[in-house]
């Protein structure tokens, strides 16, 4: 058998292979077997239909492309396999000769994963910079007070709503969730609304209603690429306006109710309340190496990211189209699976929410970043020589079934299979991102 491989542009490949007549023949063996296991033929046993019994019921010429078709087959998944030669998709075939007593030839073409040059990774990881955390003292006060306001008590008031009120609100607008009332509650001052809103709210009564019109940031609206609504999410229609973007939005307001918000005193009492503290100086030790392991998580995130970011810029990939493609696919059907089973609406709602239509949610995904990074940690993984063991995997698969209330029943309806892939790839990934932030100067 003979083979020629080309690289071509855009991480695509081509090979032309040759088979000889000699070689085709075995093939053609092997069509004429399976056909005279399986003809039902009266006269004959099975297994035992002469060659030219079968070439006179099926057609000689059938026969050949049968036999042709099993060795495009079978030839190009050894040459790729011999030649480690990572295909991403079904190859484009091309049949140059097929014809009796001649060799067969044919030309198989498809994209491959990328090659990646890598740079001197070690030294870009040593280039980035550890950030100092730091936890400054209103940021424990401020948590100290989220634990007041967990714990306070609300009455209700006759009197116009204040900022630091606790409010609750009945609104609608022709131009938000087609005209439906929504609800929503939250502190006076500190709900996160667009800009103006509670502004307009100040000095309501319990009761009483009022119209009037807002204009959207030019910048409010961001395409949804994670798996947050953009839209009018879980009731907080004021606090996101998709597609509303530097348009004047008219709204009626009705003050359902206005409640005074009474923060308990930090007593000894009130601090006992809140777990095994002795005083207020061990809450607040307490409340600071919590403050520092989020931002230490928040900055390891950020160094791996950085870290990413930089090998990218040094290294030109070509990704192939079809890869960008399964990738926007993968993520499209994990934004639908999260919408299904946590905002609890139809896609098709989803996109009339965010006024985007499938195609434009599906090219707003970073496919080719993630690719991108996958290529880079897959190929240090390589360099390092890390592995992934068998117990590692098993653990992790475990940690998952023992979630089901059922195990015995997920084990036979998860892809055990994917799964097992899912962690390999995860945990191998771990490793070669802890072996980058060892590298990153303190």
């Amino acid at each position: 058998m003979k083979t020629k491989i080309e690289k071509l542009p855009k991480s695509e490949m081509e090979i032309e292979i040759e088979i000889p007549v000699e070689e085709l023949d075995i093939f053609i063996e092997r069509v004429f077997a399976d056909f005279s296991k399986n003809l039902k033929i009266d006269g004959f046993r099975e297994g035992k239909i002469p060659k030219e019994v079968i070439k006179r019921e099926i057609g000689e010429d059938k026969i050949f492309r049968e036999a042709g078709n099993i060795a495009i087959k079978e030839k190009y998944l050894q040459v790729i396999s011999e030649n480690k030669i990572e295909a991403v998709s079904p190859p484009e075939i091309k049949i140059l000769k097929l014809a009796p007593g001649n060799p067969l030839i044919f030309k198989a073409r498809f994209p491959v994963l990328p090659e990646v040059n890598l740079p001197d990774y070690k030294k870009v990881a040593s280039s980035c910079k550890k950030r100092e955390i730091q936890v400054r003292e209103e940021e424990i006060e401020g948590t100290l007070l989220q634990l007041q306001k967990s714990r306070a008590k609300f009455s209700q008031v006759e009197r116009a709503a204040k900022v630091g009120d606790f409010v609750e609100i009945e609104f609608s607008s022709s131009q938000i969730e087609m005209g439906n009332p929504q609800k929503d509650g939250f502190l006076l001052g500190q709900g996160n609304l667009i800009p103006g809103f509670e502004k307009k709210l100040e000095g309501m009564k319990t009761g009483e209603e009022k119209d009037f019109s807002l204009t959207f940031p030019a910048k409010h609206f961001q395409p949804p690429t994670t798996f947050q609504e953009e839209g009018f999410s879980q009731g907080n229609s004021t606090k996101s306006g998709g597609g509303l973007a530097g348009k004047t939005v008219n709204f009626k307001v009705k003050m359902k109710s206005v409640k005074k918000m009474e923060l308990p005193e930090i007593t000894d009492q009130f601090i006992k309340s809140l777990g095994q503290f002795e005083d207020l100086s061990s809450l607040k030790q307490n409340i600071r190496e919590g403050l520092k392991s989020e931002k230490g998580i928040s900055e390891r995130q950020r160094m791996r990211a950085e870290v990413l970011e930089r090998i990218n810029k040094e290294i030109n990939l070509e990704i192939p189209d079809v890869l960008i493609e399964a990738e926007r696919n993968r993520q499209l059907d994990m934004l639908k699976k999260y919408i299904a089973s946590q905002l609890k609406i139809s896609f098709e709602e989803y996109l009339k929410r965010v006024q985007k239509s499938e195609a434009d949610v599906k090219n707003s995904f970073q496919a080719e970043e993630r690719i991108k990074n996958f290529l880079i940690l897959r190929e240090i993984s390589k360099a390092e020589n890390i592995e992934v063991s068998e117990e590692e995997v098993k653990t992790e698969i475990n940690k998952t079934l023992r979630k089901f209330p059922d195990i015995e029943k997920a084990k036979k309806e998860l892809d055990l299979g994917k799964l097992k892939s899912y962690y390999e790839e995860e945990i191998r990934n771990e490793k070669v991102l802890k072996l980058l932030e060892s590298l990153i100067q303190k």
